[in-house]
């Protein structure tokens, strides 16, 4: 298995994907009634999105707290962003849900958010050592 030892960038992004996916977390969860007529999206999305994120801020802070880190964990982190993107998208294309004007800009800019977080962890990733660790 291949660990990391993460470069400051990388913990940085990571601390910063749980405290962005914790705020948003919160914000959906408890606010999805009042959310959910100004943006044209369904109360049970908003909250379902929002309690989904909870345990990933979770997750993402305790990567953003180790010393060394499974790559496989980086990538996951990553491609779980990579979804949430075209998933995003996917909100506003698929015909399921009619956003309003503020509904579509929120869902833009959350997912390039995402998208800026995912880059940097990417960057991250790139800096960091790797190590690899034998199996016993």
């Amino acid at each position: 298995m291949t660990t990391l030892v993460p470069a400051r960038l990388l913990r940085q992004a990571l601390a910063l994907d749980a405290f962005a996916c914790a705020g948003m977390g919160l914000l959906l969860a408890t606010a999805a009634t009042p959310l959910s007529p100004l943006l044209g999206l369904p109360e049970t999305l908003l909250r379902g999105a929002g309690l989904a994120l909870l345990p990933c801020a979770l997750a993402l802070a305790w990567l953003a707290s180790r010393q060394t880190l499974p790559r496989i964990a980086v990538l996951a982190v990553i491609g779980v962003n990579l979804l949430w993107i075209a998933d995003s998208l996917l909100v506003l294309v698929g015909g399921w849900f009619q956003p309003s004007g503020l509904g579509i800009g929120f869902v833009l800019a959350q997912a390039v958010a995402v998208g800026i977080v995912t880059e940097m962890e990417l960057i991250g990733l790139k800096r960091s050592a790797s190590q690899d660790v034998a199996r016993g």
